[in-house]
């Protein structure tokens, strides 16, 4: 018999299986929504997180500033205490500086008028005085100061001082002596004027009336009459 050749066994048709899912499947395809769902929290609490720093930055750079603010206000107060203090004390030291380089001709002129009083008659020792005294009231208007006189105005306790009273016969109450002129500072009273008040006379005192002859008291002549004499010695007797 002849050789046949071998013919190679035929291959086997290949089978898909279909492979089912299984149990351990379904529960990792449940969680992926809430495992995206718990990473979008997270990067929201990032975020918020991240805020919250950057605003406790912010905040803390304000802070700092606001504190060398009230450092440096502090600091410019504390100069300026001490520059008040300093001008006060000026001002207590050369505050009447202006009012004594006024007072200074006034002093000046006073003082030619006692070097000339006694090589110049009287009356022109007295103009001098005068023109001084007028020198000295411009000085003192010069500066707010003005003199007023209570001479025979009413008293008035809240511009005069009483030093006395005495009977005159102007109206009580009146002005009757000016003793100093009174004052005043820019409308405010600096000093009272020193002044003596009227007051009213007191009544004469009415003269006892003379002694008339019905008056007299009769006088005792019981010692002297006879009859008392005599009954004395008779009783003596």
């Amino acid at each position: 018999m002849p050789d046949t050749p071998e013919t190679a066994p035929a291959a086997a048709p290949e089978v898909e299986v279909e492979v089912a899912p299984t149990e351990s499947a379904a529960p990792e395809t449940a969680a992926d929504p809430a495992l995206a769902g718990l990473q979008m929290k997270v990067k929201l609490l990032e975020a918020q997180l991240e805020e919250s720093f950057a605003r406790a930055r912010d905040t803390q750079g304000k802070l700092k500033e606001e504190h060398e603010r009230l450092l440096r206000t502090a600091a410019e107060f504390e100069n300026f205490k001490r520059r008040s203090q300093k001008e006060k004390e000026d001002v207590q030291k050369f505050g009447i500086e202006r009012l004594l380089k006024d007072f200074l001709p006034v002093a000046d002129n006073l003082a030619r008028a006692l070097d000339h009083a006694e090589q110049h008659d009287p009356k022109h020792v007295i103009e001098g005085v005068r023109l001084v005294q007028k020198v000295l009231d411009q000085a003192l208007s010069k500066h707010g100061v003005v003199g007023f006189s209570a001479m025979g105005a009413p008293f008035d306790p809240s511009l005069h001082e009483a030093l006395m009273q005495q009977e005159s016969d102007q109206p009580p109450g009146t002005v009757v002596v000016e003793m100093a002129k009174g004052y005043k500072l820019n409308d405010r009273l600096v000093r009272p004027a020193a002044v003596v008040v009227a007051k009213a006379k007191a009544a004469p005192a009415e003269a006892p009336p003379a002694a008339g002859p019905t008056d007299a008291q009769p006088s005792d002549t019981s010692a002297a009459s006879p009859e008392n004499g005599a009954s004395s010695d008779g009783r003596h007797g």
